[in-house]
Order: structure tokens, then C-alpha cells, then sequence
């Protein structure tokens, strides 16, 4: 880990201490970024994708005809250090800002860009709660955990009429979980409430018990890589196979060495996928894999995502002028490597895009939702054990 921190940091400060970043008028986009402490290996890439897109910028001659100067700082992997790293920044001069890894830094990060009134995108804030009090000068890159009610509509497209949904009992899956609730209720599919589970869960036989008495078709869960590997077995040793199964772990890599073949055809979300058709994301998968010898991770999708936002919103605005880019922004439709980029103008939040659905064919995910970004038409339903096929 010390060695990519070594080479990032020492690019890092090539980016500023350049000649163009040197120059008076330089514009300069500020972000805390967690190089040290537990979050580092996941918010790494975080800081990749940004790079990338900060040296693409410079590279094609810079914004509204300056060059950028990417300012970053730590924030040590503790949320609680986020307030004062924006402060930092905004005082440092800082003329835009973009969030940091994850919902309770960005929520911290929110508060000093209002007080400030200086416009920070969230790049990978997933919660609500960062958009519930109406920030004004906040706008959401990240797709919010919300938008995995999308397999709902996609359950739906399969014909789906009845559905059990389960949540792991942390706030991310149950806000998920919440969502596609609430979006079964207005597609008119049966699901009730929603069933939580523990983190220490290992046999799921009564979640099994509770499917089959109320006849549902899908199994919907919302959790981590190893709840989707214990469902595979307790379905596996109670014979129970729903005919459409979804476990949004089930599109990690992991799950191949906790289930092998048994993890074949299970459906799966990702907030991003390297193969998705999305503009732009071929060359960008294609200069992350050169630069870092590594398919880029969902967090550097989200960084380079959010950069691309940004970006486009100083075009629009024709100014880094705060009042005026957040205007621009709130305004805004523009694609990125995640989808589409729309928001509420109300709120920041949101709206346009979505993480994507997979499933797992021959070993390998494949996107099947949504329809415009699909590689493979999904294959339903969800096999019986006794009609599986096994490769030798």
C-alpha cells in the first residue's frame, strides 16, 4: 500500500507545484481524500480518478482557459477530520470543491461548503442524509442507494408479481432495501416489510420458511458478498431455488471463491462497471489499467466521475464564480462514466443515475439491466438444483 500512496503523493505535487499550477490564475479544486488510516486501500482509487481527470483537463489545455490545480489533503480516514480539511481548503483558496469517500465525511464536508458557500460535487456520498436538509450548494455525482430500487423495475420487466426483500442490518443496506420497498408498493408488486438480517447471519432457513409461505417469485437482498454466499448454501441445502434472485453482493469478484460454480446466474448490483458502455469509460478504463495494472473499482469511477461534472459545469457556468456554478450545476445533464448526471435542483441529490445489475454467466458478470447498458440478455429463471449444469 505505501508504495501506490509514494507514487500518488509524489504526482500529486507534481500537479501543483507545475508552471501552469504556479501561475496566478490557476483554478483550484479542492478534496480530502483518506491516504492513511482503515478507509486508504477502498478510497485510493478515489484519488486515482481524480488525478486522471485532473491531468486530462491540463492535458487538453486546461479549464476556461486555465490550468487546474488539484489540491488534495488527508483526512486520515476519520470523518470527524472532514470539516476542517474543506475549512483548510476553502481558506487555502479553493475554488470548487469536490466531497470526499463516504456519506459521514461528505456530510461534514457539506456544512463547511454552505458556510462558505463555495460549491462542493459529491462524488461518493451515497446517503440521503447528505441531501435531506436541501443544501444549496451540494450536488450529487455518486449514485445514491436509493437508485438500487432499479432491480424492482427489473423484476418487474421478468414478470415478477410477488417479491421477499431482505436488508443486512447496517444503513446502507436498509436504505436500499427501503427504496425498493417503497418502489414495489407503486409497481404494484407484493413484498410487505422489509426483512432485516444480521451481519453474523448463516443460515437464512427462516427467510426461506417466510418466501415460501407468502408464494414470492423474487428474492431481493440487499447486504454484503459473504450474506449473498450464505444464501447460496441455505438455498443449496433446503432445495429451494426462487425463480428470480437477486443479492447485491452477488456482483463482487468474491463471491466466485465462497460459492464456485454454485454462484452461476445469481443477479448482483455495482455502482460501476469497467465494461459499461457508458461515454467515455472505455478510454477511461483503458488509461486506469495502463497507469495502475488494475481493472479501476467503483471508486475511481466515482472520482473521475464527479471531476467530469464539475468540469462540465465551469463550461456551462463560464465562471468558477460560486452563485453562478451552481446555477450551471443544478441545471445540468451531462453523461459520465457512471451514467447519467441529473439532479434535483431542489436538493443536490441525484436523480438520473443508477447502479448497474448483473449476472453471473460462465464465471464472469455480465451487465443485464439497465436494457441500455446491457451486455447479455438475463437468463430467468433462477435454476432448480436438481437442473443445474456444472462445468468439468
Amino acid at each position: 500500500m505505501t508504495s501506490w500512496i509514494t507514487r500518488l503523493a509524489a504526482a500529486l505535487f507534481a500537479l501543483a507545484a507545475g508552471p501552469a499550477a504556479a501561475q496566478p490564475s490557476a483554478l483550484v479544486v479542492g478534496a480530502a481524500v483518506s491516504f492513511t488510516g482503515a478507509h486508504a486501500e477502498l478510497a485510493g482509487p478515489y484519488a486515482r480518478g481524480l488525478q486522471q481527470w485532473a491531468e486530462e483537463v491540463n492535458a487538453s489545455g486546461g479549464i476556461l482557459g486555465r490550468k487546474l490545480e488539484l489540491r488534495l489533503v488527508d483526512d486520515a480516514s476519520e470523518a470527524r477530520r472532514s470539516g476542517a480539511a474543506y475549512r483548510q481548503l476553502i481558506e487555502e483558496g479553493a475554488q470548487a470543491l469536490i466531497g470526499p469517500f463516504g456519506s459521514a465525511a461528505t456530510l461534514l464536508a457539506a456544512a463547511e461548503a454552505e458556510t462558505a458557500q463555495r460549491v462542493l460535487v459529491n462524488g461518493a456520498g451515497w446517503s440521503r442524509a447528505v441531501h435531506n436538509r436541501s443544501p444549496r450548494f451540494v450536488f450529487q455525482s455518486a449514485v445514491p442507494y436509493s437508485a438500487y430500487d432499479n432491480v424492482l423495475h427489473f423484476a418487474k420487466a421478468a414478470g415478477v408479481s410477488r417479491a421477499i426483500i431482505l436488508a443486512r442490518d447496517d444503513p446502507a443496506a436498509v436504505e436500499m432495501a427501503d427504496a425498493a420497498a417503497a418502489t414495489a408498493a407503486r409497481l404494484g408488486i407484493e413484498a410487505g416489510d422489509v426483512q432485516v438480517f444480521s451481519a453474523s447471519t448463516t443460515d437464512f432457513g427462516p427467510f426461506v420458511a417466510a418466501a415460501r409461505a407468502a408464494h414470492a417469485q423474487a428474492w431481493i437482498a440487499f447486504g454484503e458478498v459473504p450474506d449473498a454466499a450464505e444464501m447460496v448454501k441455505t438455498f443449496k441445502r433446503l432445495d429451494y431455488a426462487p425463480a428470480f434472485f437477486y443479492a447485491r453482493g452477488s456482483a463482487e469478484p468474491g463471491i466466485k471463491d465462497l460459492l464456485g460454480q454454485d454462484a452461476e446466474l445469481s443477479l448482483g448490483a455495482a455502482r460501476y462497471h469497467p465494461r459499461a458502455p457508458t461515454p467515455g469509460n472505455d478510454r477511461f478504463a483503458k488509461e486506469y489499467r495502463a497507469r495502475w495494472g488494475a481493472e479501476p473499482p467503483s471508486a475511481a469511477a466515482e472520482g473521475y466521475a464527479a471531476g467530469t461534472v464539475l468540469a462540465a459545469a465551469l463550461k456551462e457556468a463560464g465562471t468558477a464564480d460560486p452563485s453562478k456554478l451552481r446555477e450551471a450545476l443544478s441545471r445540468l445533464r451531462t453523461a459520465t462514466v457512471l451514467g447519467e448526471f441529473r439532479v434535483d435542483p431542489a436538493t443536490g441529490a441525484q436523480l438520473a443515475t443508477e447502479p448497474v445489475v448483473t449476472q453471473m454467466r460462465q464465471g464472469r458478470t455480465q451487465i443485464v439491466w439497465p436494457v441500455a447498458l446491457r451486455e447479455q440478455a438475463p437468463r430467468f429463471p433462477y435454476p432448480q438444483w436438481s437442473e443445474r449444469e456444472y462445468l468439468k
